[in-house]
């Protein structure tokens, strides 16, 4: 592993195995990240009951990023002293929702680490240059239902087929930024049909500015342009 070589990570660092289970997650992802201030505008609508009855109260954390150079492909992340390791596995085509929202889906696979299960070792923090991003998020979950209706439903509500929205306010480097991202799950062969029911039903309330292909990248890229 090119981590292990580059001396992020020991051999002895074995206590989260890298494989199926209930630790491992994937999904399909699009995000777009916009620098400045989140605008009210998006705030207000996000809010609304346009979108449904169920919207999560924002939550407000820090995580700690490691930049890798020239890779977008693979990402690390702690969140207090858990560890979360991504990695990409396709790129898909380009999305678009109505006349203002068009970007880039990528199918990604997460394998989380928990500090109960896995201590961080201090070798991990001292190496590789680690970012602080500053995050405030407001989150909805939709249940897409058979037939391809959907349903926003409260987080803690089991859902096999659905999508996680979040609108994310970031500060990195002392600058602002704002995310948009869908993060979409459930069975492999109705990933993009739950991901354009749930995009083409948002965006038809929708009244800002364009979400634009050029702004439509992964966590892993934005880092790499800070």
């Amino acid at each position: 592993m090119e981590l292990l070589s580059k001396g992020i990570f020991t051999e002895s660092y074995v206590g989260c195995q890298f494989g199926e289970g209930k630790n491992m997650q994937s999904s399909l992802e699009l995000r777009w990240f916009n620098k400045g201030a989140l605008p009210n505008t998006i705030a207000r609508w996000f809010e609304s009951d346009q979108l449904g009855a169920y919207v999560a109260p924002p939550e407000e954390r820090n995580e700690l990023y490691l930049q890798i150079p020239n890779c977008d492909y693979v990402g690390l992340k702690l969140r207090a002293k858990d560890l979360e390791v991504r990695w990409r596995m396709a790129q898909w085509e380009t999305v678009r929702f109505g006349k203002n929202w068009e970007g880039t889906c990528e199918k990604w696979i997460k394998w989380f680490c928990p500090d109960s299960l896995t201590p961080i070792l201090p070798g991990i923090q001292a190496t590789g240059q680690w970012i602080e991003v500053k995050k405030k998020r407001s989150l909805r979950l939709y249940q897409v239902l058979p037939g391809g209706s959907l349903a926003s439903v409260p987080l803690e509500v089991p859902v096999l087929q659905g999508c996680n929205m979040e609108l994310l306010q970031l500060s990195i480097n002392a600058q602002s930024w704002w995310c948009l991202a869908f993060e979409v799950f459930g069975q492999e062969s109705s990933l993009m049909n739950n991901l354009q029911t749930v995009g083409n039903w948002v965006s038809q309330t929708y009244q800002g500015q364009s979400f634009q292909l050029e702004n439509s990248y992964s966590y892993p890229h934005w880092l790499n342009t800070k």
